[in-house]
């Protein structure tokens, strides 16, 4: 399909190939996991000029993997030939990007303390206020199968100045939010600093990251029956640092972002493995196929193989 209009398309890095990069390779704890990574799988590098990445999520109309350079303020986009892109620059601090059944991309953005969506004609705000108070700065989002749109709403974007425009909160509340066109906006839960989020295959459980170093680091579980949120519940912590990004498996595996590479337990919290990475993982998102793991952090894109 070609390109759409609004993408800027000014290569940032012409076609190559990946790189492997010296690191451990995954451990396996589980049997099951072995049938997912082979014993031969190896991180690749596919770009190292970010200033922080984040946010990623693949983009099936473009065969595309779509993330964030937070503090560069831009919103860049692999392409399977190896080269980068760039599709909007400058962005509002965009951070969790998601595509939704229509195949446009919306974003969480740190600067306009705002959920943006973009498509042909270009990016517009979607929602920036609850109950007529602006938001902190909202930070990952997850589309789910009614359309609906959750997200976090952290305080990084207003208390870091590389990554927003430092302000002090006026909700007084770190909240999740689930945001629905015609319908007012919903909080769902109050949470210290809420981050990454992911729904079960089934949707009947939202996972959400609280990213707080000086609380308990974790990753909650909350049931959801269509109209209720249920009480949060500690599902897993990590290894090393902070939860920050998760993604969930259509096995109901989580694959959680952390100092210590990525986490992967299964729906009960059993660990299963460890991908190393040579630092700390921002987020992660698998293709349409579930075949490609990719991983953001620091300056870099990842990506490892599966089967």
């Amino acid at each position: 399909m070609p390109t759409p209009p609004m993408i800027d398309g000014r290569i940032l890095q012409p076609p190559r190939d990946s790189s492997a990069v010296d690191v451990a390779p995954p451990r396996v704890y589980d049997d099951r996991l072995r049938a997912v990574i082979a014993s031969e799988a190896r991180l690749r590098s596919l770009y190292s000029g970010a200033s922080w990445a984040e946010g990623p999520v693949w983009w099936e109309r473009e065969r595309m993997l779509v993330f964030s350079d937070v503090v560069g303020r831009r919103t860049l986009g692999w392409r399977e030939d190896g080269s980068v892109i760039a599709i909007i620059d400058p962005s509002a601090f965009a951070n969790g990007n998601a595509v939704d059944a229509d195949g446009r991309l919306v974003h969480a953005e740190q600067g306009r303390r705002a959920i943006s969506r973009t498509d042909e004609t270009g990016t517009r705000l979607l929602v920036d206020a609850f109950d007529g108070t602006p938001l902190n700065s909202p930070n990952d989002l997850v589309i789910d199968s009614t359309g609906a749109v959750w997200f976090t709403d952290p305080t990084y974007g207003i208390t870091d100045p590389r990554e927003g425009y430092p302000a002090e909160s006026a909700l007084g509340h770190q909240s999740v939010y689930r945001w629905r066109e015609g319908h007012p906006l919903e909080r769902m839960i109050d949470l210290d600093a809420p981050n990454g989020l992911g729904f079960s295959p089934d949707e009947t459980t939202l996972y959400i990251a609280e990213s707080n170093p000086n609380g308990l680091p974790r990753v909650v579980a909350c049931r959801w029956d269509g109209e209720t949120l249920g009480a949060p519940r500690t599902f897993v912590t990590v290894d090393a640092g902070i939860p920050d990004g998760l993604a969930v498996d259509r096995r109901g595996w989580l694959w959680i972002s952390s100092d210590a590479g990525v986490v992967i337990v299964d729906d009960t919290g059993a660990r299963m493995g460890v991908i190393p990475t040579p630092h700390v993982v921002s987020n992660l998102a698998f293709d349409s196929g579930q075949r490609r793991l990719f991983l953001t952090g620091d300056a870099d894109l990842w990506m490892l193989e599966l089967r």
